[in-house]
């Protein structure tokens, strides 16, 4: 990065910072901290619930995800649609109407305190967890960049993270994510344009997309089908797409307060319901053209001499160790690998059949050495972020876009970062004050559910948050060589998101289920999960993670039902 890069940086995040803070001058209370006092129209709602969901993982990790395992990934998102339009049925109009500050109010009213409680516990592990890897994310850019130290790049970035959620409050995040998607949507869209641009002459759009395909980076929809029959542990398919991803989706937009926090700030719940069906219809086209660019990216290295390894910084210190002539024999043999997929795709044009075939060979080969360096970290002793789907992207952006855009891009990242960790410190905020401070500081007889008499602690709001926040950069001093982010927050949510969801769903539709039986349906049900997750982990089992939700669900269901007819008076 050069002058120019810093200055379009710094001004990009100190302009979305003096908006956010101007926005959030007013906030005085606890309703117009955590719901900007239920006046945001379904624009603002649409964008805030976008830009919650689409966090600096999404915009780092899912290019990466696409350069090495294809768009398959997409298919995580086909239930979504789906999910939507249950959250504004049975969802939405409930919220409204009971004026809730949290999701988890509602299970006292239905249920009885133990059971509102252990679901915000749920959420607030789950969520605390993945804000952590969330902060990771935009840290690997600095130490990435300047081979500053990952630990304590992650307490930086956390830190300026924490300051500029403390500083603001639901209507600052909402109004400065409005901004921030235009500015990250306008950048993906630039750096798209620039991959292609970047191609030989005579190479496309068209082209690109051709041999990406050939190598099966365009694998969008997959069954999951062998010939052994359903292969239940293969992650990302139609099925585990349509059916998990919707328990997943139903979830984490039904139940999750991140995300319930940000339409419950609409003005009504007509405003509420039109954002979410419209980011039913936008998120899978969005995921998919973030996809793309990976996919794009895999056809520009074709071209171009890949990395064998892109996180350069891990890769010094293996150049500098123990392994040093082993790892630069393989880089040699690697870059002659490339050298022989330039001299191929010269016959693309006039010889496609057999330049295809080639490519493929050779894709094949230059895996097998890159998996054998790799290996070499753990001989060497290095103990940095070995996998590096999560620096492609970032890579390509440093070494070859132009000055300014780089800035551009980097300050992409940071926004994506600051409103997703922004929310989601919000909402842990929120429900650690709503269902745990005010609510045992209080006789239950004495709360009422709109907390009115409690709307001057905001102060203890920002406590609150202040103190999530550090909760969270200590996780992410542990997260890192999670390999790829996008996946391993999806991951730690499914093990979760299903016995959530599973509880509203026995709250709404199950009547006649009271709180015991619910209650302990849902501990049985988390540890079975938590067993099949590893039972799954050590091959035990063959189970992909978006089942678990399923799993989670039905498990709740079932055994809280059989628990109330065995015994009915509880």
């Amino acid at each position: 990065m050069n002058q120019i890069d810093w200055i379009v940086l710094t001004l990009i995040l100190v302009g979305i910072i003096a908006y956010g803070l101007y926005k959030s001058q007013t906030e005085k209370n606890l309703e117009g901290y955590f719901l900007s006092n239920r006046s945001m129209p379904w624009y603002l709602v649409l964008l805030s619930v976008m830009g919650t969901q689409a966090s600096a993982i999404t915009f780092l990790s899912a290019p990466g995800q696409a350069f090495t395992d294809g768009m398959r990934f997409v298919q995580y998102y086909f239930g979504l649609p789906i999910a939507m339009v249950i959250i504004c049925i049975s969802f939405v109009p409930l919220f409204s109407r009971l004026k809730v500050f949290t999701a988890y109010e509602f299970l006292e009213h239905r249920f009885d305190i133990k059971t509102r409680s252990i679901t915000s516990f749920l959420f607030l592990l789950s969520r605390g967890l993945s804000t952590g890897i969330s902060i990771y994310a935009p840290a690997i850019i600095l130490s990435s960049l300047f081979g500053w130290n990952i630990y304590i790049t992650n307490i930086i970035m956390g830190g300026l993270l924490i300051i500029y959620t403390v500083s603001g409050g639901a209507k600052a995040v909402a109004y400065t994510q409005q901004l921030q998607l235009i500015i990250i949507f306008a950048g993906m869209a630039i750096a798209a344009f620039m991959i292609v641009h970047l191609l030989p002459n005579g190479f496309g759009f068209m082209d690109a997309l051709k041999i990406s395909g050939s190598n099966g980076k365009l694998n969008v929809i997959t069954t999951g089908f062998t010939k052994n029959g359903f292969d239940w542990k293969d992650k990302y398919n139609l099925l585990s797409g349509i059916i998990g991803g919707f328990f997943l989706a139903l979830s984490y937009f039904g139940t999750d307060q991140s995300q319930v926090g940000r339409y419950l700030t609409a003005k009504n719940d007509k405003e509420s319901k039109m954002g979410l069906l419209l980011n039913g219809l936008v998120k899978v086209p969005m995921q998919f053209g973030i996809l793309l660019i990976g996919a794009l990216l895999f056809t520009f290295y074709q071209f171009s001499d890949q990395p064998i390894f892109f996180n350069n910084v891990v890769h010094e210190q293996l150049l500098s160790s123990s392994q040093k002539h082993n790892a630069i024999s393989l880089e040699q043999q690697y870059n002659q690998i490339n050298a022989e997929k330039q001299v191929a795709l010269k016959t693309w044009n006039t010889e496609p059949d057999k330049a295809r075939a080639k490519l493929q060979e050779l894709n094949v080969h230059s895996q097998q050495l890159k998996t054998s360096y790799q290996g070499l970290f753990q001989k060497a002793g290095i103990t940095g972020d070995t996998n590096d789907t999560n620096y492609i992207f970032l890579r390509f952006v440093v070494d070859y876009l132009p000055h300014g855009l780089v800035g551009l891009l980097i300050a992409i990242i940071f926004l994506a970062a600051w409103g997703s960790t922004a929310a989601a410190l919000n909402s842990l905020a929120a429900t650690s004050v709503i269902d745990f401070h005010l609510r045992f500081q209080k006789k239950k007889e004495d709360l009422p559910v709109s907390y009115d008499e409690a709307l001057n602690n905001y102060k203890i709001s920002k406590f609150y948050t202040l103190a999530w926040g550090i909760f969270c950069v200590v996780v992410a001093e542990f997260v890192i060589g999670m390999g790829s982010l996008i996946e391993a927050v999806n991951v730690l949510g499914s093990l979760f998101y299903g016995v959530i969801l599973g509880i509203f769903l026995v709250a709404f539709y199950m009547k006649s289920v009271k709180g015991n039986a619910v209650f302990w349906a849902a501990i049985v049900s988390e540890l079975v999960v938590i067993l099949v997750f590893i039972l799954n982990k050590y091959n035990i089992i063959g189970v992909s993670f978006l089942w678990l939700n399923v799993i989670g669900t039905l498990l709740v269901a079932i055994i809280s039902r059989l628990i109330q007819i065995l015994l009915p008076n509880n």
